[in-house]
C-alpha cells in the first residue's frame, strides 16, 4: 500500500486557501493526509477552519521567541515530529530562514498572488495598477531563500480591469489561488513534479514546463 503523503499547512490569517485544500481533500480529489495545520497568530481563523475538519492545530507564536531562527526551529521540531513530506504556506506572514529550508530543501511551497518574477514582495495587487499592467494572477513556488523567487510550479492569469482597484483585483486572484493550489499539491503527492535548475516540469502534463492555466478554462 503506498504511504499516504502527508502535508502540513501554515497560515497567519483567515485561511481561504486552507479551506480550499481541506474541500478538495475530503472531497477526494487531493491524494494528502493534511496532518497539521501551524499557526504563528492565535486569532487566525485557519486554527478554526483546522479544528472544524477535525485536524491537529498548533500555535507557535514567533513573539515568544528572541530570534526568527528560534521560532523556526520550533517550526522545524514540530513538523519533524509530525513526519511531513510537505510544508504548505498559506498566508504565513513569517520570512523563511535557512533552519527551515535546510530541514526541508524543495519540500516547503508558498502561493504568491501575483505572476512572478514581476512583483514579488507585498501589496501586490497595488503595485500592478500602479504600473500599467493589463494581466496580473497567482504563482504556486518553491521557497527558496529569496523573497518569492523559488522555482515556479504553476501560474494562473487575471486580467486587470480599468476599474479594478487592489481590493477587486485581489478578490478576482484569490478565486484563482483557490484553485491552482490544490492542483500543484496534488501533483506532487502524485510524484509528477521535477525539478531541473529553476525550470519545474510536471509529468504527464505533455513535457510542458511549469503549466499556466487560463481561468476561463
Amino acid at each position: 500500500m503506498k504511504k499516504p503523503f502527508r502535508i502540513a499547512v501554515l497560515a497567519s490569517g483567515g485561511g481561504t486557501n486552507l479551506q480550499s485544500i481541506i474541500d478538495q481533500q475530503q472531497s477526494g480529489k487531493l491524494p494528502v493526509d493534511i496532518v497539521l495545520v501551524i499557526s504563528n497568530n492565535p486569532g487566525a481563523g485557519a486554527l478554526q477552519r483546522a479544528r472544524q475538519a477535525g485536524i491537529n492545530t498548533l500555535c507557535i507564536n514567533h513573539r515568544h521567541f528572541a530570534t526568527r531562527e528560534d521560532f523556526d526551529q520550533a517550526l522545524v521540531t514540530a513538523l519533524q515530529e509530525a513526519a511531513i513530506d510537505l510544508v504548505v504556506l498559506a498566508g504565513f506572514m513569517r520570512i523563511i530562514t535557512p533552519i527551515m529550508l535546510t530541514a526541508f530543501p524543495l519540500r516547503i511551497i508558498n502561493i504568491h498572488p501575483a505572476l512572478l518574477p514581476a512583483f514579488p514582495g507585498l501589496n501586490v495587487q497595488q503595485q500592478a495598477i500602479d504600473y500599467g499592467a493589463r494581466f496580473s494572477g497567482c504563482t504556486v513556488h518553491f521557497v527558496d531563500a529569496g523573497v518569492d523567487t523559488g522555482p515556479i510550479i504553476v501560474q494562473a492569469v487575471v486580467p486587470i480591469l480599468p476599474e479594478d482597484s487592489a481590493a477587486t483585483l485581489a478578490e478576482r486572484i484569490l478565486e484563482q489561488e483557490h484553485r491552482i493550489y490544490p492542483q500543484a499539491i496534488q501533483w506532487l503527492a502524485e510524484g509528477r513534479v521535477k525539478i531541473d535548475g529553476r525550470n519545474v516540469v510536471i509529468a504527464g502534463n505533455s513535457g510542458c514546463n511549469s503549466t499556466l492555466m487560463n481561468p476561463m478554462d
